[in-house]
């Protein structure tokens, strides 16, 4: 069962963050303002992450760093959505939103358990009174936090640069890391959430296994809701016609960063199984007959 401090801290959590993004929408749909909308999620982790640390008070070392980890990811994530929003002004993800208080309700609820859920594992370690040592699940949820945190800046980095370029005009991004995945920005944010989960594992027990809800929560939402699904449909209707696009698809991975060497000269089944390339990422192109093997 959940200990009554983790009940309390969850229901806190909740309370905070479902108050901070109604708080957000009603800014974006009073004033139809969506240049706050991203920075309302990324720094909610923040505000949840502190919160619980000082509530609890114990400061132990293992919710010290975790809720650093939290800290350092989302105030850089938070610094780089606002600035990217100012450089270039809109983001069309909002253009379906922005007049539609329907969709923009839906959008704040799902940021807001998107919050929620990742923050879990931090919330339950800081509620927590059990202390035991430093063990090796800390340190491979650390490590995996930090490879994703790396490869989320990496790809954040070089898919600024591209946008800014002016020869990047009618053109896909296949630089950097994105000559490997198509989506590292994703893969290093899966990784990374994943992290916090496994660095939990060392005080979780009973009802507490609930802080798992985080990462599959995030991982089916970036593979099938909000992020690669509709990301892929929207270069096929760009790209879709042009033989070079098809050529890419078919040799760079949907997600987890491989040689083009290797990953273009595996069979489909096998990606579509161990590596995350659904048919529906491709169902635009299939519905046009383009066939990707």
């Amino acid at each position: 069962m959940l200990t009554d401090t983790d009940k309390e801290f969850l229901s806190l959590t909740a309370t905070v963050t479902a108050g901070y993004q109604l708080f957000f929408f009603l800014i974006a749909a009073v004033f139809q303002f969506d240049k706050l909308t991203d920075f309302a999620g990324s720094t909610n982790f923040v505000i949840i992450a502190l919160l619980t640390l000082v509530k609890k008070g114990s400061w132990h070392l293992r919710q010290v760093v975790l809720t650093a980890m939290i800290v350092i990811w989302s105030t850089r994530l938070a610094l780089y959505l606002f600035f990217r929003i100012l450089r270039w002004g809109e983001d069309k993800r909002y253009d379906r939103m922005r007049h539609n208080v329907g969709n923009l309700a839906v959008f704040f609820i799902f940021q807001g358990l998107w919050v929620w859920t990742v923050t879990l594992p931090v919330t339950v370690v800081n509620a927590s009174d059990k202390d035991p040592s430093i063990q090796a699940e800390d340190i491979i949820g650390w490590i995996m936090w930090f490879l994703g945190t790396i490869v989320e800046i990496l790809a954040d980095k070089d898919k600024f640069s591209f946008k800014n370029s002016p020869e990047s005009k009618g053109k896909w991004c296949e630089i950097g890391l994105w000559k490997y995945s198509r989506h590292p920005n994703y893969f290093g944010d899966i990784l990374l959430t994943w992290g916090y989960f496994v660095a939990s594992l060392p005080i979780i027990e009973g009802a507490e296994w609930l802080v798992l809800i985080g990462p599959v929560f995030l991982t089916l939402l970036l593979l099938f809701v909000s992020g690669l699904t509709i990301l892929e449909k929207s270069g096929d209707k760009k790209f879709g016609n042009v033989e070079a696009y098809r050529v890419y698809k078919k040799r760079t991975s949907a997600l987890i960063p491989l040689p083009r060497s290797i990953y273009g000269n595996l069979p489909y089944w096998f990606k579509a199984v161990f590596l995350f390339e659904f048919p529906i990422y491709n169902r635009y192109l299939n519905r046009n007959r383009t066939k990707l093997g």
